[in-house]
C-alpha cells in the first residue's frame, strides 16, 4: 500500500524542486501547493507570512497533531553589482560557496524577469590564476558571471538587475533506478512530498483520525521563524517533518526514517519520541533515533512563539545536508509510515 504514496511524495517532490523558492521568494511554491492539495479535496489556506495551512480531517480539535513542513530552500540575494559587471551575493540561509561554486543559477530581477549565470571564483581560470586552489571559497572569493554581454556595472543595472535581487541555483534533481533521489533542496522539499503523500493517503483509505489532523507548510524555516506562529487553534503535538541527519556519528541512513530525541535547542519531547518509535515499530518503518549536533527544527520556533504543546521531529534520512543532497525512496516510505501510524 505504501509504495504508491512513495511514488506520489517522489513525484511531487520533483515537481516542487523544478519552482526556485530561496527563503523570502516563495509565491510560487505555495501556489503550487495551494493546487495540488485542492485536486486532493481538501480546503488550503494561504497565511499572510506566506505559508500554507490545511485540516486533513479527524475528530478531537481540542488535542490536534500538527506536521509542519517548510517550502523555502536555501539561496543567495545580490548585495552589490561589481565594476567587472559580475554580481557579489549574500547567502540566504545556510548556503555555503563551497557548495555552489560552478554552479548555474537564475537571477530574479524585480521588474525584468529573469536571466542565468554561474558563480565562479573570482578569476576562475586555472590557466591563468596560479592561487586557485589556494583560495578559500566564500561569497568573498566568490561572484556570479551574468550570462549577457555586460562589462561594467552600468551595463548590469541596463538590464534591471539591482541589489536585493534573488539569486536562485539550480537543483540538479534525479531520482536513480536504484531509487536514490539526489538533488539540492531536499531539504525540506522532500518532506513535502511525504506530507502530500500523507495527505493523499488519508483521502485515498478513508482514514479518519481520533485527533484533528493539521498540515502546516511553512516560509522562512531557514532563517528561523517559519513556524513562530501557528494559524491552528487546539495543537497539542506538533512534529516538524524535515531532512533526517545522516553523517558520522549519526546511526539514520538515507534508507530510514530519523527519529531526532536531540538538537543543538535541546531535547524533544519524551513521550512523543516514544510515540513516534511506537509508530514506526508497529508500522513496520526502518527507523533510527539520533542526536543531532547543529540542527533546529521549526516546531521549536512554534514553542518560542508561544505554542503549548509537545513536540518532535522525523523525517527521511538525508546526506551532505545544505549541499548536493542525497536520499533514498525507502526513507520516503519509511516517514509516510511512521505519520500514518502516529495518527492511527
Amino acid at each position: 500500500m505504501y509504495q504508491k504514496y512513495t511514488d506520489h511524495a517522489i513525484e511531487k517532490t520533483l515537481e516542487l524542486l523544478a519552482i526556485d523558492s530561496p527563503t523570502g521568494y516563495t509565491a510560487q511554491a505555495a501556489e503550487y501547493l495551494m493546487k495540488e492539495l485542492q485536486k486532493l479535496g481538501y480546503a488550503p489556506f494561504m497565511t499572510v507570512k506566506g505559508g500554507v495551512g490545511v485540516d486533513l480531517g479527524g475528530k478531537d480539535a481540542e488535542h490536534a497533531v500538527m506536521f509542519a513542513a517548510h517550502l523555502d530552500t536555501l539561496g543567495g540575494m545580490v548585495c552589490e553589482i561589481k565594476s567587472n559587471g559580475r554580481l557579489k551575493l549574500t547567502q540566504l540561509g545556510g548556503l555555503n560557496a563551497v557548495n555552489c561554486e560552478t554552479e548555474n543559477c537564475r537571477i530574479v530581477t524585480k521588474k525584468n524577469g529573469v536571466y542565468e549565470g554561474t558563480l565562479q571564483l573570482c578569476n576562475a581560470s586555472a590557466h591563468v590564476n596560479g592561487e586557485l586552489r589556494e583560495t578559500k571559497r566564500d561569497f568573498d572569493t566568490t561572484e556570479v558571471v551574468i550570462d549577457e554581454d555586460v562589462k561594467n556595472e552600468d551595463d548590469v543595472k541596463a538590464l534591471g538587475i539591482s541589489v536585493g535581487d534573488f539569486v536562485c541555483f539550480e537543483p540538479r534533481a534525479r531520482v536513480t533506478r536504484s531509487g536514490y533521489i539526489k538533488s539540492r533542496f531536499l531539504d525540506d522539499k522532500l518532506s513535502v512530498g511525504c506530507v502530500l503523500a500523507f495527505a493523499k493517503y488519508l483521502k485515498d483509505e478513508n482514514v479518519v483520525p481520533e485527533k484533528k489532523v493539521y498540515a502546516y507548510f511553512t516560509v522562512y524555516e531557514e532563517v528561523g521563524h517559519g513556524c513562530s506562529h501557528v494559524p491552528f487553534t487546539g495543537v497539542t503535538e506538533a512534529i516538524s517533518v524535515d531532512m533526517g541527519c545522516v553523517g558520522e556519528g549519526i546511526a539514520c541512513t538515507e534508507r530510514q526514517v530519523s527519529i531526532c530525541a536531540k538538537d543543538s535547542a535541546g531535547p524533544y519531547a519524551y513521550e512523543t519520541v516514544k510515540k513516534l518509535i511506537d509508530a514506526a515499530e508497529r508500522t513496520g518503518a526502518d527507523y533510527a533515533v539520533d542526536v543531532y549536533p547543529h540542527y533546529g527544527s521549526d516546531v521549536e520556533a512554534s514553542l518560542r512563539g508561544g505554542l503549548d504543546a509537545v513536540h518532535g521531529l522525523i523525517g527521511p534520512g538525508v546526506y551532505a545536508s545544505h549541499g548536493y543532497e542525497r536520499s533514498h525512496r525507502d526513507g520516503v516510505e519509511n516517514t509516510i509510515r511512521v505519520m500514518a501510524g502516529f495518527v492511527g
